[in-house]
């Protein structure tokens, strides 16, 4: 066997090349927005707010026997006064999901912002059966269902906002 030509047995006396490192990835002082997920929640959220409108009503009219929405011979399920309240509940829950979707990409602790929002709407929700004239337990009823309207858009558009926007926080985990 030969020796190796051209240069080759002389490779080992030039000093190692360096090259520059390459830069981290900075991570973003916003996480991305996934408005497919968020969007998708927010929808979700939406049917289960009037469905439990549709199901506060049928319990407090039905069940309780309070009358609420329509009047007391209207039967369990009321007049089109019900229908309209489910469809307020989901409406309720896609502006509260464009207010988190605007507050995810412009604030800077949107959570703690939407949870406030949130919790000042719901007493807003709750307060207001009591400046209309009705019976008290009627009142009692209506705002213990906005309550409960409330909390459940509240609590699910914050796990929806947090998947939404989870994906853009583990990056910059596996990067170190």
């Amino acid at each position: 066997m030969s020796a190796p030509q051209n240069g080759w047995d002389r490779n080992y006396q030039e000093p190692t090349r360096e090259y520059p490192a390459a830069p981290e990835p900075r991570a973003s002082s916003q996480p991305s927005v996934e408005a497919g997920k968020l969007w998708a929640g927010g929808f979700g959220t939406a049917v289960v707010a009037a469905l439990l409108a549709l199901v506060g009503i049928l319990l407090v009219r039905g069940v309780l026997g309070v009358h609420i929405l329509s009047p007391s011979d209207a039967g369990a399920y009321g007049d089109a006064t019900t229908t309209t309240y489910a469809f307020g509940a989901f409406g309720a829950a896609i502006l509260a999901t464009g207010v988190l979707h605007l507050l995810l990409m412009l604030m800077p602790r949107p959570m703690s912002f939407f949870n406030w929002i949130m919790l000042l709407v719901i007493a807003v929700g709750v307060l207001i059966p009591f400046t209309a004239a009705a019976e008290l337990q009627s009142q009692i009823a209506t705002a213990g269902i906005n309550l409960v309207i409330g909390i459940c858009i509240m609590s699910l558009l914050n796990s929806v906002g947090g998947i939404a926007t989870r994906a853009a926080r583990r990056q910059g985990v596996g990067l170190r």
